[in-house]
Parts: C-alpha cells; sequence; structure tokens
C-alpha cells in the first residue's frame, strides 16, 4: 500500500469521502466530472488525471489533463492511497468509478441499509456536493460546494505564480482556453489580499517586476488580439 497506513476501523465509505474532498482540491475538477471519473483516468504516478470527455462529463465536452496542484503532500498521500485501495484491495478494474456510489441494501428489520460500495458510479453530482456540506458541518464550519474550491485554486495562483507562462500553465490545469477566464470569473483578489498587495506599492517597482508586469501585459495584448 502506497503512502500511510489506512485505519482498519474507518468504514470504507468515509475512507471514500476524505478521498473525494482531498481530490477536488488536488485537481479543481467540477463535481459532474468527479462524479463519473473512472480509475483508469487517474495516473497516481505522474500525479495527473486525464478528463476525457468521452467518458467524462467535462464542460462543453472538452478533453484535458489535470496535473495534481501543489496544494498539500498529504492530500496527494490520501488520494493514493484511494486509488490503491480500490485496485488491491476491492479489487476494482480500470473502467470501474474512481469514487463508487454507496451500496444499499435491505435490513434484518426491512430498512435501507448502507453497506461498503457498489461498482456503479454516482448518477447525478448531488451525493458529493451532500459529502461536502456534511463535511463541513462535521468540522463546524459554514458549507463551501465543491465549486467553490476552484475559487480557492485561482487564489493560491495569485501567490504562488510568479510569471505570466506559470498562470497559464495553472489556468490550463483548471481546463481554462485562456488566461482571462480564469482573471474575469474567478481572480476576484479577497479584501486582505487586496491590502497586503496596496501597502507593498509602497516605492517604484524594481527592475526585475517591472519586466514581469512588461510581459504579463504583453500577454494579455495577444490573448485579447487572438494571436
Amino acid at each position: 500500500m502506497v503512502g500511510s497506513e489506512r485505519p482498519s476501523c474507518v468504514p470504507v465509505p468515509y475512507r471514500r469521502d476524505r478521498a473525494l474532498i482531498a481530490f477536488t482540491l488536488l485537481t479543481g475538477a467540477r463535481d459532474s466530472a468527479i462524479a463519473s471519473f473512472k480509475i483508469k483516468h487517474t495516473d497516481v504516478r505522474n500525479r495527473r488525471v486525464f478528463q476525457d470527455a468521452r467518458e467524462v462529463n467535462t464542460k462543453f465536452s472538452k478533453s484535458f489533463p489535470t496535473y495534481f496542484f501543489p496544494v498539500d503532500p498529504t492530500l496527494d498521500t490520501i488520494v493514493v492511497d484511494w486509488v490503491a485501495e480500490l485496485c488491491e484491495r476491492l479489487l476494482y478494474g480500470p473502467d470501474d468509478p474512481l469514487f463508487p456510489s454507496t451500496k444499499v441494501h435491505l435490513n434484518k428489520e426491512g430498512q435501507f441499509a448502507t453497506e461498503g460500495l457498489s461498482r456503479e458510479p454516482w448518477k447525478t453530482a448531488a451525493p458529493i456536493r451532500v459529502t461536502f456540506r456534511k463535511a463541513f458541518t462535521a468540522a463546524g464550519l459554514p458549507y463551501f460546494n465543491p465549486h467553490a474550491f476552484r475559487h480557492t485554486l485561482v487564489e493560491l495562483a495569485q501567490t504562488r505564480c510568479r510569471t505570466p507562462e506559470q498562470f497559464k500553465a495553472w489556468s490550463q490545469n483548471l481546463g481554462h482556453e485562456g488566461v482571462l477566464t480564469t482573471f474575469v470569473s474567478y481572480g476576484a483578489v479577497s479584501t486582505q489580499r487586496q491590502g497586503e498587495l496596496i501597502a507593498a506599492l509602497d516605492g517604484r517597482p524594481s527592475a526585475q517586476s517591472a519586466e514581469g508586469l512588461d510581459e504579463a501585459i504583453a500577454v494579455l495584448t495577444r490573448v485579447r488580439a487572438g494571436l
């Protein structure tokens, strides 16, 4: 088993849900896509997934690769362990769902009860949103839907990316055709970060930062011109 040991006392659906949340933050994938991912779409060795529109429910039926965002190595371990558990312990195959639905059966009392996982995918993204709601509630936090993680990743890009090329790669990783989509749709600066940035502008820019700004303006100009 890759990564940390799996606690035997933790139910399989809980481990699935934990991996689901970690995967969402690592990839920024939309919940409709996550519900349709199969094991074969995930390449944990190279830390990437392939959002294949022929089988994955992507926006605008667009296919593209997504590499795990550099968020936290712990999240990588959770996802790697989950894929290993599916393949090695539960004996799921490449065409089985990455996040299988919960198996439901009738218990001795004639009531519906959960029992591990099925080999069927979720039919909609609704169970994913329910999982997120339960997780935030259990942590004593206000609810944020899966799509909010995409906004979080763009905020992270604003502090991590140092060149236009890096931001372009980050934008592509989210499935955006151009960086303007990332800027306009997701690029709002938080109030706290706004204050930090303004406070830092207390003097003339260095030659290096001025050169970087010129390069960024040139890239945006080319994008607007359709070049």
